[in-house]
């Protein structure tokens, strides 16, 4: 797969076209990302959940050009999508629901398993 700037698809603010956007298909097709559809019928929801946590990570980007946004928003995407091309929801643990199994550490005053 490819990781080459996608032309802009806007046909006026980014802003406006992103609302447009309801499904991950919708989201890895504006961006010109190239998907394998099981992988994103089988992730969807992780894909679009890690990278609405690498666009957190990216920190202040809103005041940037459209262009400039439509990239990073692109590369982020793509890494998001290639998270679970190479892995699997179960490893990459994107959801609470993941770790809830993993051992859980208590600190127990000593007083109060006495008193």
């Amino acid at each position: 797969m490819s990781e080459q700037a996608a032309e802009p698809n806007l046909d006026g603010p980014l802003d406006e076209a992103l609302e447009e956007l309801v499904s991950a298909e919708d989201f890895l097709n504006f961006f010109g990302v190239p998907f394998v559809p099981s992988v994103v019928q089988v992730n969807r929801l992780h894909i679009m959940q890690r990278y609405h946590d690498y666009l957190c990570q990216a920190g202040d980007i809103e005041h940037l050009q459209d262009a400039v946004r439509y990239a990073v928003y692109r590369k982020l995407l793509v890494r998001a999508y290639e998270d679970f091309v190479a892995s699997d929801a179960q490893t990459e643990k994107v959801f609470k629901v993941f770790h809830m199994h993993e051992p859980q550490t208590t600190f127990v005053p000593i007083d109060q398993l006495l008193g």
